[in-house]
């Protein structure tokens, strides 16, 4: 492996340094990188990088899942707000108005994605993912307050600016924490919050509806502002317990956060520093990146879905069964996303088991067409709410892969978040066209948005499958290349800044 001793530090988790040099030191001076081909320079302790981990786990998960289950909330529930007479009090009397409220959040979303993830960097997740936050928070509070249309979609928009920066960004944090492998499944952990959104805003908006008033506020305003003040206070809390970066982590010891920036390190090809310094160059291959832009291609297809489920699941489940009354209907839509939860946590789990991702992404495709499928080869109300369940049983899981897949297909640090504010972005444009999946005048069956996401759940199993034989025949094509004689020459940092078209770069499906 390359390594400069043989002394195992049992305490530190790192094997393979210099007995003269302390962990911290042999850090420092890039050590616990890899070589030019790409191996590691240290080898590491399975038990104290299991010890690690957990830690990491309880102290980093549960609070940007937390988060991100409000930032979904306040995004989706507009959905819940529509059955409980938002359009009627806003005065929204055409076909359109409904979808282009919707439309107005995902033009701010995807156009601050990228420049929202750089922030990220610049400033610091620990910093900038709890003020994102609070913004959104109060963006949703003041949701409550709209009059008409116009007003409404003022809001929308400053809520998808700082929404936008969310999901990239704290899947760019969790990248500063866990090796490529164990990426997915921490993913799905925080993304898993999307379906439980969905289940837990359903019965939430019950709960809200079943009170009187809130202040001066009544029926679907007391949604936003009760829900917009949860998230508020969750932000204020996070300020305090979200930390930058393993070396600021006040609850690791030194070995631990030696160990944390180590292991993450020795998996980036000749990189020198895990926080590398912001360079144009990483940051258009991390946007220029073949597999990117395919799994990028994958997550708008999928976010069609995802995103139509989140808008427009409480509409479907109103028209299947008309006669229910507002809340059974708001309750009804609860299991689906139960169900979704379960799925998305079971496949990246999968995908950390065997540190794969491409054969999941073909694998989740088949239940969405076939619950699409029996949407448009039926109108009886059971048949149409299985086909809910078949749905979120594997849409909900490309979130956590397509992000996991991203963030495995670059080598620095600079480059891993624009990829995944790439993968993002293009999945956002998904969402979108989601908001004009499903029309009005199209009701109560919507050929147009249940035809669309069969053909998008389609092009999702083509487009992974080509990706797949592409990355293993790309894969022995480069074994043939020399990499002394490609390297021949070139000064340290120019190797750092080859990212993907290094020699000894391997696509990781």
């Amino acid at each position: 492996m390359g390594s400069q001793g043989s002394l195992s530090d049992k305490t530190s988790g790192i094997t393979g340094v210099n007995q003269q040099e302390d962990i911290h030191t042999a850090a420092e001076k890039g050590l616990a990188a890899t070589d030019k081909y790409g191996e590691a320079t240290v080898q590491f302790d399975k038990d104290a990088e299991r010890r690690l981990r957990l830690k990491i786990d309880l102290m980093i998960v549960p609070t940007v899942a937390v988060l991100y289950l409000f930032c979904f909330i306040d995004r989706a529930n507009i959905g819940n707000a529509r059955l409980a007479g938002l359009e009627k009090d806003l005065g929204m009397t055409g076909t359109y108005d409904y979808n282009t409220l919707l439309s107005i959040f995902y033009i701010s979303y995807i156009v601050f994605e990228i420049p929202s993830n750089l922030a990220c960097k610049w400033i610091g997740p620990g910093w900038f993912i709890p003020f994102l936050s609070l913004c959104f928070g109060i963006a949703s509070v003041g949701t409550a307050f709209v009059n008409n249309l116009p007003q409404a979609c003022g809001v929308r928009f400053v809520l998808g600016v700082f929404e936008s920066g969310m999901m990239p960004g704290i899947s760019y944090y969790l990248s500063r924490w866990y090796r490529r492998s164990e990426l997915a499944f921490r993913l799905s952990l925080f993304i898993v919050m999307s379906p439980l959104a969905g289940a837990f805003g359903g019965l939430l908006a019950s709960g809200i509806l079943s009170l009187e008033s809130f202040g001066s506020l009544h029926r679907w305003r007391m949604i936003f502002a009760i829900e917009g003040i949860i998230t508020i206070g969750l932000s204020l809390i996070s300020f305090i317990t979200l930390t930058d970066r393993p070396e600021t982590a006040r609850w690791l010891t030194q070995e631990e956060k030696d160990l944390a920036v180590a292991r993450v390190k020795s998996e980036r090809l000749s990189q020198s520093s895990v926080l590398d310094g912001f360079d144009r160059k990483k940051v258009w291959l991390g946007f220029w990146n073949p597999v990117v832009l395919s799994t990028a291609w994958v997550f708008l297809l999928n976010n069609i879905t995802v995103q139509g489920l989140a808008f427009f699941l409480p509409t479907i489940v109103a028209n299947i069964y008309p006669t229910y009354t507002t809340v059974q209907k708001q309750l009804y839509t609860v299991p689906p996303y139960i169900v979704g939860a379960f799925f998305t946590l079971l496949l990246p789990g999968l995908a950390w088991k065997f540190d794969r991702r491409q054969v999941f992404f073909i694998l989740s495709a088949p239940l969405v067409i076939m619950g699409y499928s029996m949407f448009l080869g039926s109108t009886d109300s059971k048949v149409r709410y299985a086909a809910t369940f078949f749905l979120t049983s594997s849409c909900f899981s490309l979130g956590p892969l397509a992000n996991a897949q991203a963030a495995a297909q670059v080598n620095s640090d600079t480059s891993r978040g624009v990829s995944l504010a790439t993968n993002m972005m293009f999945g956002n444009v998904g969402g979108l066209i989601a908001t004009w999946s499903y029309i009005s005048w199209d009701g109560p069956n919507y050929h147009i948005g249940n035809g669309l996401n069969l053909a998008a759940a389609s092009v999702i199993l083509i487009s992974s499958t080509l990706t797949l034989f592409w990355m293993k025949w790309d894969n022995k094509r480069r074994e043939k290349r020399d990499v002394d004689q490609e390297l021949s020459g070139l000064t340290a940092e120019e190797i750092e800044n080859l990212e993907w078209r290094h020699p000894a770069w391997r696509w990781k499906p």
